[in-house]
């Protein structure tokens, strides 16, 4: 059986017509809310993962991150999929690169001076 005919069996008889204008309407109705549901969830989340990822390849040896458990660490260095970070003096972790949430900004000299 076809998606056709499994549809048309499962709407109710129409009075006098035929019933497909019922059928492209509810056919439209789904098309609107698919495109809908694309364009509110999974393309913003698409394009989240992308940022992510951007951002887990850009990261080097020296830049200031904080990991999804809420610590933060400076990178010490990098072994096969994992990074190396030093969150206090002589304390080194490793942590998988997809745990890193963010890199905190490196402040530039001219904003050090003006918060003294």
């Amino acid at each position: 059986m076809s998606l056709f005919g499994f549809v048309t069996a499962m709407m109710p008889p129409t009075e006098g017509g035929d019933g497909s204008g019922s059928l492209v309407s509810t056919l439209i109705m789904f098309g609107g809310i698919i495109l809908i549901f694309y364009f509110m969830i999974l393309r913003p989340q698409k394009k989240r993962q992308q940022e992510h990822q951007k951002l887990i390849d850009n990261i080097k040896q020296g830049d200031k991150i904080v990991l999804s458990s809420g610590i933060h660490g400076r990178v010490s260095g990098f072994d096969d999929g994992a990074v190396k970070v030093l969150i206090a003096d002589n304390v080194h972790v490793m942590v998988e690169k997809s745990s890193i949430q963010s890199v905190v900004p490196k402040e530039s000299k001219e904003s050090k001076a003006a918060d003294n």
